[in-house]
């Protein structure tokens, strides 16, 4: 299997006031193609600093990220965004929808910044594929909370990017709601998609067939599913 990403000795640190926080104090993680992987821990632990980083939204003090191949530890943000709009897929736990467009409008986003000349009819094709066929024209406030995360998974997935990450992707949503979206998940994953759940649920980590568990900003525990 080919390694999609590999982290080496990643260190992340905050100031809190006059405090030193080592979010992240040394951690090695190797994730090959296809995976369906959990990052689990207390609040505290790192994992959602190793998101940020994984996610090319932040950058490590120290270390090597290397994705696809390639070391963008040290990219700067232009560079870093553009990976974002092309490799990498977001779904929020909050949604992330903007509340005074449709849902079709919201799922069209990352292909204007890539000026994409078919982003109306990609942006359909991908809300068809998570089952709002029929509320394309709807906007969020007229949706259910599965049905937005919904629209949040179709537009991670319009640019088709080879990873996919998860942020508390069940978190507002009841125990039904959410075993669909999982459910979902599990869809795109058949499809190859690389994908990375952060989440404090130890029913949606048990869903993949990988969890990695952060303690104190490190790698704990790294076990595969037999």
């Amino acid at each position: 299997m080919t390694n999609i990403i590999e982290t080496r000795q990643l260190k992340k640190t905050y100031l809190l006031g006059e405090t030193e926080v080592h979010a992240l104090a040394g951690v090695d993680i190797i994730i090959t193609a296809g995976e369906l992987v959990a990052i689990t821990g207390p609040s505290g632990s790192g994992k959602s600093t190793l998101m940020h980083i994984l996610g090319c939204l932040d950058r490590p003090d120290s270390g090597n990220y290397i994705l696809s191949g390639e070391d963008v530890s040290s990219l700067d943000k232009d560079e870093l965004a553009k990976i974002r709009n092309i490799r990498i897929g977001f779904v929020f736990q909050n949604f992330n929808l903007l509340p005074r467009l449709s849902a079709l409008e919201n799922v069209e986003l990352p292909l204007l910044y890539s000026a994409a000349t078919d982003a109306k009819d990609k942006a359909a094709q991908a809300l068809q594929k998570v089952g709002l066929g029929d509320r394309m024209g709807h906007e969020p406030n007229q949706l259910s909370g599965g049905q937005r995360q919904r629209v949040a998974v179709a537009r991670a997935i319009v640019t088709d990017p080879t990873i996919l990450l998860a942020d508390e992707p069940t978190g507002n949503l009841d125990s039904r709601t959410g075993k669909e979206i999982i459910e979902l998940f599990h869809q795109l994953h058949e499809e190859r998609r690389t994908i990375i759940m952060v989440t404090h649920d130890g029913h949606v980590a048990n869903e993949c067939e990988r969890q990695i568990k952060m303690r104190d900003g490190l790698v704990a525990t790294d076990e595969r599913k037999e």
